[in-house]
């Protein structure tokens, strides 16, 4: 199987990669290619879910694929295996672990970029949520991006390329791919093929999951997403009574609290030990004490950087769940226009019907747009707690 299978209902996407690959492969042998087929910056855009990042990692494999023969990216070869297991020495892959990337980590990663490939053909730098560079992160990579090293490429990855998402800089300097959201039967197919589940399930969790791979996986295989899933939905038309709001809004916080605390509890805990051994704790003899004190600085900035991880996690946590209103209201606004297209939560079409006989569309609508207000107040900073009753009374007004 070639690394493109993990490419999910991109086939214009693959086509572009592909060739670029194999000029690429030429550029490397010294064989005349293509004017324009091969770039040292690509822009991968597209819809949470669609596959932003496995697209660049796809592509990344294939320009350091060492099948002698055939198309690239056969991903038999060790650097297919390594690139997509994220352990190639020549593919660097940033995943913003907390609200941004931070411009002296943008700047120790394109030091790195400047040197040449160890061991592969390209260096490789995959930067997931690339809108979440800061300004100076950007004007660091800008750098890069404008005189870039003859054998190093950067791929980013963002949801759009507007300005808000990337810098326009940025975005003149690099190809754009647009991703779009994969049909639920390619992803049902995948599911079944790749990972082997059954296939009612899989087409349950691809009709359900909005077009989100990843989201369609773990709901075909966790429990818990499938339960949180259905306290979500069951929200709409559980606001019977004013006291009801804070129970829900409640309960929506203290879940995104909980996933945050499982997700990143034994990591933190691990990386907490790690630099605590390695400034010397536990140590006996001379230096140690000062070595000791020493650590201090350095277990703050760790946990700094743990509690901004933990604030990322719970926030996407929520903007999840909030994903799941908006398709609910949404739905209801479809049903109350007869409009013949797929709803976004096909196994609550009875709760759906009911919410549409109930409410006006203006209703249903107004609901929606406290969902999309909740949105922008949590990516303003405001507290989840505030955010979430506010949007909850407003949907219990209606």
């Amino acid at each position: 199987m070639t690394v493109w299978a993990e490419v999910v209902g991109q086939p214009h996407a693959v086509e572009v990669l592909s060739t670029a690959a194999e000029a690429a492969a030429d550029l490397v042998a010294g064989r005349p290619t293509t004017p324009g087929a091969m770039t040292h910056a690509w822009l991968f855009t597209g819809p949470p879910g669609s596959g932003r990042s496995t697209a660049a990692r796809a592509f990344a494999a294939a320009l350091q694929c060492e099948a002698p023969g055939g198309p690239r990216g056969c991903g038999q070869c060790q650097a297919c295996r390594t690139t997509m297991h994220g352990t190639h020495a020549d593919v660097r892959l940033v995943v913003p672990e907390g609200l941004s990337i931070s411009v002296a980590e943008m700047r120790a990663l394109v030091q790195v970029s400047a040197k040449r490939p160890t061991t592969g053909r390209w260096q490789v730098v995959i930067i997931e949520d690339a809108d979440r560079l800061t300004e100076g992160a950007a004007n660091a990579l800008l750098k890069a991006v404008e005189e870039p090293p003859d054998r190093t490429v950067f791929l980013l990855c963002a949801p759009s390329d507007h300005p808000d998402d990337i810098s326009v800089t940025i975005r003149s300097r690099c190809r754009a791919i647009g991703l779009r959201t994969p049909a639920t039967a390619a992803i049902a197919e995948v599911l079944e093929q790749r990972d082997g589940i059954e296939p009612a399930t899989a087409q349950w969790a691809a009709s359900v999951c909005g077009g989100h791979i990843g989201r369609a996986r773990r709901l075909a295989t966790d429990p818990q997403a499938r339960q949180r899933r259905e306290s979500v939905l069951a929200i709409p038309l559980g606001l019977r009574r004013f006291g009801d709001i804070f129970t829900c809004a409640d309960a929506l916080v203290k879940a995104a609290e909980a996933d945050a605390v499982a997700a990143n509890e034994d990591r933190n805990a691990a990386e907490t030990e790690a630099l605590k051994t390695a400034m010397g704790a536990g140590g006996t003899g001379k230096g140690t004490a000062s070595a000791t004190r020493g650590a201090a600085g350095a277990l703050k900035e760790l946990e700094k950087r743990q509690k901004s991880r933990a604030t990322r996690t719970q926030r996407d946590s929520l903007d999840l769940a909030l994903v799941d209103l908006m398709g609910f209201y949404r739905d209801v606004l479809v049903t109350k226009a007869r409009a013949e297209v797929p709803l976004n939560h096909p196994d609550r079409a009875n709760d759906i019907a009911n919410a549409a006989s109930m409410w006006t569309s203006e209703s249903a609508l107004r609901r929606l747009e406290a969902v999309l207000a909740c949105r922008d107040a949590l990516q303003q900073n405001v507290k989840p707690r505030f955010a979430v009753e506010a949007m909850i009374t407003s949907m219990h007004r209606g």
